[in-house]
């Protein structure tokens, strides 16, 4: 895939009550996230892609995990699905909800300070201390 690739994309949560739909480009940004917010909101690491457009059908209830941003869930499985930085157009969708084939490559880690003391990190990928 070139960084001028459009790619569609579609997921949904456990349920199958929330669903989406949406493009992401070869700078899609897929980064796992070590913080120890994502890592509670996930069960242990959250990687998201930026996408360029996001179509979500169903009513994701939504959590404002700090003073810059929230996180977006499905009420009746309570699975993780999205996080928006407050001010901000651009909702990040979990990787992990998207249907396969994604075509994603994960592209580095971020807040690895923070990151949990029962794993490593040794794929190779560029490691930020913070983001």
């Amino acid at each position: 895939m070139t960084h001028s690739d459009v790619t569609e994309f579609t997921g949904q949560c456990l349920c199958g009550e929330i669903r989406f739909r949406g493009t992401h480009d070869g700078e899609n940004g897929l980064k796992a996230c070590h913080c120890g917010q994502c890592r509670r909101w996930s069960g242990h690491v959250w990687a998201a892609i930026l996408p360029r457009s996001l179509d979500i059908t169903g009513q994701p209830k939504w959590y404002r995990a700090s003073d810059i941003a929230r996180r977006g869930f499905c009420a009746t499985c309570g699975s993780s699905l999205f996080w928006q930085r407050d001010g901000s157009d651009i909702i990040d969708v979990a990787a992990g909800a998207i249907d396969a084939p994604t075509g994603l490559h994960l592209q580095g880690h971020i807040f690895v300070a923070d990151k949990g003391d029962y794993y490593e990190i040794a794929d190779g990928l560029p490691q930020d201390q913070q983001d």
